[in-house]
């Protein structure tokens, strides 16, 4: 096929299954990753970090260091004074909220441990790294803030300043935005005359362990000053050191080379980027920083971190009337970037997929001396997902039903989309029915309950429990008024421009940038069937502000449905802007032209034109219409009308030994709805790298702190990450209906499996062990968690019990949750 050929009509590329074009690079190692970067005369940076959570630096002796072999400089917080700018929170959730300030390094206080407290700079990483041990710092330890209900409580404060910790206080209520009804007055009347369901789960710390770690090289040495740094948003970093450094952002130049993987990890601005910027404008030289893992686990923003109080109340039949959730979120010693945002996130989320009529969410984030939290693959609907359904299987335990019969009940019809929820969301469409006949069929789901009554039969020490999670969530980051309205620091549009080439191909340029996603590849796809060219033919430029001069970047599974949707405007522009110049080759009037095929004929004759033709007649400009730009190059910029609402049912078979509360997974099926799919390929990574991270929130993962506030989970011998060999093979459909709400019909598919796994499989855990009088384990589900569940009853781990103690987020107080079901039901 030469270049200046149509692609046959018969091979479409939306649906297609492809191989991703940047995995030949990656694969053979011919990457661009940051820290693999040289540049003439680079010099390396070692940071020196505090061993204490919370204290006060009274000297920082540098002598040693300064004299240690190659050593260029070392830099204190003093030193940088008046260079390293602040790191910014661009999500403030009320105007009231206490936000301390955060030096990239530390001057007279840190607040964490891992904080920045000095800088050491060499010819050699090594070199930098031996320095680093010989600077001598002085601390008066001060007393930590780390438990987080504790905190919330100002028992102990993280930053004496500000007289409290208790940062923000974020209410969401469906009587008072006239969205829904009273909610005490529906838990009242369910309290009376129907059922109540209390519980309080815990949402535990856990860490992105992203592949490669956290990278920045700063070259201050041309015209504009470039950062090259291993982010998912550079277009946001740039902004964000323009508005903090005072170096105007023309002079700034930003570029995410291959970044393997973020989950959230690397949707930030980072001490790290800031000192690295500060330290080479000070010494005028190329500098680079490269974190080691032991620093990414301990210094990177975590995730999560909640303690979540929850009333559902329902009729005697179980049909939701009201629910109330109180949440406690820790945001470590820092507000960063967008962390404040998070439980907001989930707050339009807890209700899910269910009709209820009544709701109230109120949220107290809180500062303790501990890392600082951000957004973690899902960001808030994880967390909101796995509460409501973890509620929806105590209902149906209360009410004596199974958990799909009680799902059903309450869900919203695919008829009655698009509906209106209690939390104000327009959910433009969905088939609930159909995702989750599906996965039924898929996982044999009455074969396996039939099993399940056999073994409880026959007292069986391995029992079998089948966990539900019947999901929806809030993707595509938009539109922008609307995170206006929530006082969000950025919009939620995204740009892209087309490029059409005179030797017939195409340049895609866009504002979202990857971090292993497949762009590449997706997008190509799309372009090449909007133009009727090759998909090899397609080259799609992204992560450096200087080619992508505008966009908005990537998280929130945004990347598809908002600059998807950006690239197909564009590329429609492309069409437009060629049919005027086809005509008038053609000797036709426009109105008289169709395009099909990447070819503009006139209709009823044989006669037509490829648009790659076009494209190099517009190149030589000898023979066009009379005022017509002889350019094809078009741009566009998308700002979505709504969110976009993927869904599915997830299914799982727990194996639970009782007598030694060992969990083995045998069975995993889930069936999600992410509209139209543009390469199942891709679709089908993304769902099995999601449900392997919250499967792992489930049963694995967790970063726990000592009572001094260290980290004791600082490497992959404590912070337990699975291997293929935990895992099993999973079961992976998709049924389909379109968005709304985008040309392409697509929704959101990143973060989907992260979100519906994790109460999936701790459903499956507790329904194994229900009859022996356990209704929670504590995440992660030990084995010692399991057994002390099954022996001691209730509900096991250290969070739980009868009478466990709770944070009210309206009046700052503790007390406890009465965990019974009932309020009335026989």
């Amino acid at each position: 096929m030469t270049a200046t050929e149509a692609r046959p009509e018969t091979q479409p590329e939306i649906g297609r299954d492809r191989r991703r074009k940047e995995d030949q690079r990656l694969i053979t190692g011919r990457t661009r990753w940051t820290d693999n970067i040289t540049l003439p005369g680079m010099v390396h940076v070692a940071l020196v970090r505090s061993p204490f959570a919370h204290a006060r630096i009274t000297a920082i002796d540098t002598t040693a260091a300064k004299a240690a072999t190659n050593v260029v400089d070392v830099f204190t917080g003093q030193d940088l004074a008046e260079t390293q700018g602040v790191l910014i929170n661009a999500w403030p959730i009320t105007p009231d909220q206490k936000t301390p300030t955060h030096l990239p390094v530390a001057i007279d206080r840190v607040a964490f441990a891992g904080e920045v407290v000095a800088v050491v700079v060499a010819r050699t990483p090594a070199e930098a790294r031996d320095a680093a041990e010989l600077v001598d710092v002085d601390y008066d330890v001060l007393p930590a803030a780390v438990d987080l209900k504790e905190a919330a409580a100002d028992r102990v404060l993280a930053h004496p300043d500000l007289g409290t910790n208790r940062s923000a206080h974020w209410v969401f209520d469906s009587g008072e935005a006239g969205t829904g009804g009273d909610v005490a007055e529906a838990i009242a009347r369910a309290r009376t005359d129907g059922i109540v369901i209390e519980r309080e789960y815990r949402q535990q710390r856990l860490i992105p362990a992203f592949m490669e770690p956290r990278s920045t090289v700063c070259d201050p040495t041309g015209e504009q000053l470039t950062v090259w740094s291993a982010t998912q948003i550079p277009h946001i970093l740039r902004y964000a050191l323009a508005a903090t450094t005072g170096i105007p952002e023309s002079k700034l130049r930003v570029i995410a080379p291959d970044v393997g993987g973020g989950f959230g990890g690397k949707l930030q601005t980072t001490p790290e980027e800031w000192l690295t910027v500060a330290v080479a404008r000070r010494l005028g030289r190329p500098v680079k920083y490269t974190e080691t893992r032991s620093e990414s686990l301990m210094a990177g923003h975590h995730g999560r971190d909640q303690w979540q109080r929850l009333t559902l109340a329902a009729d005697r039949d179980g049909r939701v009337t009201g629910l109330h959730v109180d949440l406690l979120a820790d945001l470590g010693a820092y507000v960063s970037l967008v962390g404040g945002g998070v439980p907001v996130l989930g707050a339009f989320m807890y209700n899910a997929i269910y009709k209820f009529p009544a709701y109230r969410f109120e949220a107290q984030t809180v500062l303790t001396n501990k890392t600082w939290t951000d957004a973690y693959r899902g960001a808030g609907r994880p967390e909101a997902t796995y509460a409501i359904e973890r509620l929806m299987d105590e209902l149906a335990a209360a009410v004596g039903v199974d958990p799909l019969e009680i799902r059903e009940r309450n869900w919203i019809r695919h008829e009655e989309f698009p509906f209106t929820t209690v939390a104000g969301l327009e959910y433009d469409s969905g088939n609930y029915e159909a995702a989750t006949a599906r996965a039924t069929e898929m996982f044999g789901y009455d074969e396996l309950r039939a099993e399940q009554r056999r073994r409880r039969e026959a007292g069986d020490p391995v029992q079998l429990g089948i966990g539900v999670s019947t999901f929806t969530e809030m993707c595509g980051l938009a539109p922008s008024r609307v995170l206006g309205s929530l006082d969000y620091g950025a919009g939620g549009w995204e740009h892209a421009s087309v490029r059409m080439l005179p030797t017939g191909t195409v340049e895609v340029v866009t504002g979202a940038s990857a971090h292993g996603q497949g762009h590449e590849t997706a997008f190509s796809q799309i372009v090449a069937d909007r133009l009727g060219v090759p998909f090899e033919n397609v080259e799609v430029l992204h992560g450096d502000t200087q080619v992508a001069h505008k966009g908005l970047d990537t998280y929130g599974s945004r990347s598809l449905v908002v600059g998807g949707e950006a690239l197909v405007r564009a590329a429609d522009k492309v069409i437009e802007r060629a049919r005027p110049i086809a005509a008038h080759l053609l000797e036709a009037e426009p109105g008289d032209l169709e395009f099909r095929g990447g070819r503009f004929a006139v209709r009823g004759t044989d006669q037509g034109m490829a648009i790659t033709d076009i494209a190099a007649a517009v190149f030589a400009a000898h023979d066009l219409p009379d005022g017509v730009e002889p350019s094809l190059d078009s741009e566009a910029t998308f700002d979505p009308v709504n969110f976009n609402y993927p869904h599915g049912t997830h299914l799982c078979a727990m194996e639970v030994d009782t007598e030694t509360g060992q969990v083995r997974m045998r069975s995993y099926v889930c069936c999600d709805d992410v509209g139209n799919v543009i390469n199942p390929l891709i679709v089908s990574g993304q769902v099995h790298g999601g449900l392997v991270q919250g499967i792992s929130q489930a049963l694995w993962e967790e970063a726990v702190h000592d009572e001094s506030g260290t980290l004791v989970s600082g490497s992959f011998v404590d912070y337990l990450l699975p291997t293929a060999a935990d895992t099993i093979s999973f079961a992976v459909d998709h049924t389909t209906t379109p968005a709304l709400t985008n040309t392409l019909g697509t929704k959101g598919v990143g973060e989907a499996g992260t979100i519906a796994s994790t109460p999936a499989v701790v459903n499956a855990v507790v329904d194994a062990v229900r009859h022996l009088g356990v209704h929670d384990v504590a995440m992660p589900c030990t084995p010692e968690r399991v057994w002390r569940a099954i022996h001691e009853g209730g509900a096991g781990g250290d969070t739980e019990g009868a009478a466990a103690p709770h944070f009210d987020a309206s009046t700052g107080q503790e007390g406890t949750v009465d965990r019974t079901s009932g309020g009335g039901h026989p």
